[in-house]
């Protein structure tokens, strides 16, 4: 009876000691922790510390509110690199997981999507704008059928909603022959409240769409998690 059970408690210390690399063949990715997941990434360790306990060190570096896999969009390469046994081309692989997670998403969302879905376009954008630190102006451009035309980045960085010009909204749309257009941009705070100059330009630029023959369709505030639709709250009128 003794001997069953010592080996019935050897067995499972060997089962916590797999690496995860064998713990994913035995069980599958869906089993496997976020640490673990990574540590495969990483793949070696140090003398000191073994992949799995890097992994968890580079989880570590993930910010409030955003921990784990989703905060490490935001750590940097050269805060990845301070790790002891994560040099330059681990912390690459590892900033490269992240985007590739951010298009995958993105991808998925545009799927059997609808551009004049308020909810879908929000989807569509979250993933790449709520993550950002500084602030991020998008016109999608449609054709007659709501289907994308383009999408261009029209500013990024410290320069405010007030600051864009409805004549370079306008430009572009000229250029790509939309037949309406949609604003999107997103508030680093998380919080997708408009601000006076975000409800300033979008009657601006409402109202400049109505004389050109190019209507604005939308504009959507991305949040952390969250968005604002100045057409699903009625505010295209100050």
């Amino acid at each position: 009876m003794k001997n069953h059970r010592t080996a019935a408690i050897t067995k499972a210390e060997k089962m916590t000691q797999e690496l995860p690399y064998e713990r994913f063949i035995r069980f599958g990715p869906e089993h496997l922790t976020e640490a673990e997941l990574l540590a495969i990434i990483i793949r070696t360790g140090t003398q000191e510390k073994s992949a799995l306990q890097l992994a968890e060190q580079v989880l570590s570096l993930a910010k409030y509110p955003k921990e784990g896999l989703l905060g490490l969009y935001d750590v940097t390469l050269e805060e990845l690199e301070s790790i002891h046994g994560i040099g330059e081309v681990k912390a690459v692989k590892l900033k490269c997981l992240t985007e590739l997670s951010m298009r995958m998403s993105c991808a998925k969302a545009k799927e059997g999507m609808s551009f004049l879905s308020s909810g879908q376009v929000a989807a569509y954008f979250m993933e790449q704008l709520r993550h950002r630190e500084t602030e991020c102006v998008v016109l999608v451009c449609l054709d007659a059928k709501g289907q994308v035309i383009c999408e261009k980045k029209m500013s990024e960085g410290s320069v405010t909603m007030s600051l864009i010009s409805p004549r370079e909204i306008f430009l572009t749309a000229l250029e790509h022959r939309a037949v309406t257009i949609i604003l999107v941009h997103n508030h680093p705070s998380g919080d997708p409240t408009p601000s006076k100059s975000d409800k300033e330009l979008t009657e601006h630029v409402r109202e400049s769409g109505e004389q050109m023959g190019i209507p604005l369709l939308d504009h959507i505030i991305i949040g952390d998690r969250r968005y604002v639709s100045f057409r699903e709250a009625s505010w295209f009128i100050s």
